[in-house]
């Protein structure tokens, strides 16, 4: 049928219409700010400071101005400068702190960045988004007293991820304590021990059997070594040439008697 398409399409938009009047499921319309629908977990728009303790604020910010996130944000929206002393953190620790953490609203672009570089999770994204102002450079500019929410905040917009930090941060923290019982415990006996006699004055303190075997190891090594020096070193003396034996004098033969006859004598006057 011509034009049966057309009909069809006017039929869903005439249902739809009459049934926003009286269907909830297509009462879409919410009157805000008189009403306002929840926000999904997951939503996200600017930065805020995690803290212990809502009545001290200030005092217990898990920030301790490491400027992590300062370096990595894009926009370099964050500035922080760190303080001169150190305040003991939520777990009793000296930590540095923020003496000036601020934000500039106006550039931030929501990236979450922040969060995802911060070694511990003072930052986290809140959800409130009724921002609006008449002056950029005050109002948008937000300091730490500003930035500054307790847990229990972070527990209501977050609550899945609020668990998942504080089991973490507990973990953390009741190992902490456990080593610094142990070596409290340990320092504590160590005290305790029995210190050793002091020898008597003009007697030769024992040596101990390490340093016995060592000196004789190395005696026993410095007579190998001479050994095996004069074995191997030339000498820088000259050979001397073994004497040759001693030959018998030859005895002086008497005179062989002449082969002539002898004259006779001559005669007497």
């Amino acid at each position: 049928m011509l034009g049966s398409g057309i009909l069809k399409g006017l039929a869903v938009t005439a249902k739809n219409f009459v049934g926003s009047y009286h269907d909830p499921e297509r009462m879409v319309t919410v009157e805000y700010p008189e009403e306002r629908i929840p926000i999904p977990e997951n939503y996200r728009n600017f930065p805020f400071l995690v803290t212990e303790n809502a009545t001290d604020p200030m005092g217990t910010l898990r920030c301790v101005a490491c400027q992590i996130c300062e370096k990595e944000c894009p926009p370099q929206c964050i500035y922080i400068e760190k303080s001169k002393d150190k305040k003991p953190d939520a777990a009793g620790k000296l930590q540095l702190y923020p003496a000036i953490f601020d934000i500039d609203t106006s550039v931030c672009m929501s990236c979450q960045i922040c969060v995802e570089v911060c070694p511990f999770d003072a930052i986290k994204m809140d959800q409130v988004f009724e921002i609006a102002a008449t002056d950029r450079f005050t109002d948008l500019l937000l300091n730490r007293e500003k930035l500054a929410k307790p847990n229990t905040y972070f527990h209501h917009i977050h609550p899945t991820e609020a668990a998942e930090v504080d089991g973490r941060l507990a973990a953390e923290r009741k190992a902490a304590e456990e080593k610094a019982k142990a070596a409290a415990a340990a320092a504590a006996a160590k005290a305790a021990a029995p210190k050793p006699a002091a020898p008597a004055a003009g007697a030769a303190a024992p040596k101990p059997a390490t340093a016995l075997a060592a000196g004789a190891a190395g005696v026993a090594v410095g007579t190998t070594a001479a050994t095996l020096g004069a074995a191997t070193t030339p000498s820088l003396t000259p050979p001397v040439a073994p004497a040759s034996p001693a030959v018998p004098p030859v005895p002086k033969s008497a005179p062989a008697p002449s082969a002539e006859a002898p004259k006779p004598p001559p005669p007497a006057a």
